[in-house]
């Protein structure tokens, strides 16, 4: 989302960094092409200002144009003002002391409100909560039948109410009476999070806002989220601040921020509107939910990465028994194909490249480096390999021979020699890993004899 704002502002950086002395003029010079950048990324003129004001006013400052690495510390304050924008601390969503925890989304048709759903629904699940999607757009039987589907696909609960009248004829009473229905259900049967996936419409008008006025008043939500299409740009910001006039909004979540937005929403929404962003959606697949950390955010578009995130979506993909299963089998000399296979699923679990790369330090550069999608096709290429060959091969690569190679090559839809290279491959990284399992293993016993 940030490839060319994070481009432009990490060569202007960069050449900061390069230079023994900065003065006045060419940090001012710099913040020129700082502002260019941020405007061209549909960041909100009046917060452009504000932010380079800020920056010039501190980078001009004696302590930082005579410290002995002047370059670093104006990129410190750029770093420091980008996560002051964006909010400075994390705003979660504090569940209730008393269940359940009534959550009302809202936001306009097409902004993917009905699939954020879904996904602020597994999100608690994955939490251990007891979690109540209310389908609460009766005019619309599609959204309806789309978060009953959502609800099979997560084994969640739906409280969805169908009418055979004519969608027109609903009234804002009717749909009142849904929401009520839903908390009223999910507090007597013991639920901890209600998901209110409210109607939407093309555009902002009264009957909308009226019907959404009305629900909030009478199922008094703790929280009055907006779901807004990161893909608008400064089209979300002016339209958070009107559903926030009418209805005080509690926060944010911005979707499609994967795409090719240039990020200005995500850059103003906070401070135009004073309102957190509390999660982003980082794709369509219900697991492509990321809670919102200014600081992270900051760090991405400046090149740095946000390794911590990385982090966390490798403990939550992959399996711990897994992990200490094929350690033990690396350092038996029993890793197999078959645990190979597991390996690179769990892999590619945690996204496509692109986004991995997003999260890495200089990942951008490396983005560039590789053109088009040739590594998600060469995994998708191994992974046919190996489930065309039979669980014996898979366990031991050692029985395959001429024969079954064809075999498998037909089977895959590849060719002899990428069987033999995949086979080369594994080969290769067994050894390797095996290597850095017993270097592990002997840093362990090492410590095990210190703490002796």
């Amino acid at each position: 989302m940030f490839a060319t704002l994070s481009g432009k502002i990490e060569a202007v950086l960069k050449k900061l960094r390069g230079q023994g002395v900065l003065t006045e003029q060419n940090i001012g010079e710099a913040l020129k092409e700082v502002r260019l950048a941020l405007l061209e990324a549909d960041v909100n003129f009046k917060i452009v200002k504000d932010f380079i004001e800020r920056v010039r006013q501190k980078a001009v400052g004696q302590e930082v144009l005579q410290s002995l690495t002047p370059g670093h510390q104006v990129v410190k304050i750029v770093m420091d003002e980008l996560t002051n924008m964006m909010g400075r601390e994390r705003s979660g969503i504090a569940l209730s002391s008393q269940p359940p925890t009534v959550i009302m989304l809202v936001g306009l048709q097409g902004a993917g409100k009905t699939t954020t759903c879904g996904k602020l629904a597994r999100w608690y699940k994955n939490q251990g909560k007891r979690v109540l999607m209310v389908a609460a757009d009766p005019r619309r039987p599609a959204a309806g039948e789309q978060l009953s589907a959502l609800g099979r696909d997560l084994a969640i609960d739906v409280h969805r109410v169908d009418s055979d009248r004519d969608g027109r004829s609903i009234s804002q009473a009717d749909v009142v009476a849904i929401c009520q229905a839903g908390v009223e259900r999910a507090r007597t049967q013991g639920f901890d999070v209600v998901l209110i996936d409210t109607g939407g419409r093309l555009h902002i008008d009264d009957e909308l806002m009226e019907e959404l006025v009305a629900v909030k008043k009478q199922v008094a939500p703790h929280e009055v989220l907006l779901v807004a299409d990161a893909m608008t740009g400064q089209d979300a910001v002016t339209m958070a601040g009107q559903f926030d006039q009418r209805l005080g909004l509690t926060g944010v979540i911005l979707t499609k921020v994967e795409g090719d937005a240039r990020g200005g929403a995500v850059l103003s929404i906070r401070a135009v509107t004073g309102k957190p962003i509390k999660f982003i959606g980082v794709g369509e697949k219900l697991d492509a939910l990321e809670a919102f950390y200014p600081d992270r955010m900051a760090s991405r578009i400046l090149g740095m990465g946000d390794v911590l995130s990385l982090i966390e979506k490798a403990q939550e993909t992959f399996s711990h028994q897994h992990a200490l299963e094929a350690h033990q089998r690396l350092a038996n000399n029993v890793f197999t194909l078959e645990d190979f296979r597991i390996q690179l699923g769990q892999m590619s679990r945690l996204g496509s490249l692109d986004q991995i790369l997003g999260l890495l330090p200089g990942g951008q550069k490396l983005k560039t480096m590789i053109q088009g999608d040739q590594p998600e096709r060469e995994l998708k290429r191994v992974l046919a390999i190996i489930d065309s060959m039979t669980v014996s091969e898979r366990r031991d690569h050692t029985i395959i021979n001429g024969s079954r190679k064809k075999r498998i090559a037909k089977g895959s839809g590849t060719s002899v020699q990428e069987v033999n290279r995949l086979l080369k491959q594994f080969l290769s990284a067994k050894k390797l890993a095996k290597a850095m399992a017993g270097v592990g293993a002997r840093r362990h016993l090492i410590q095990l004899m210190r703490s002796r």
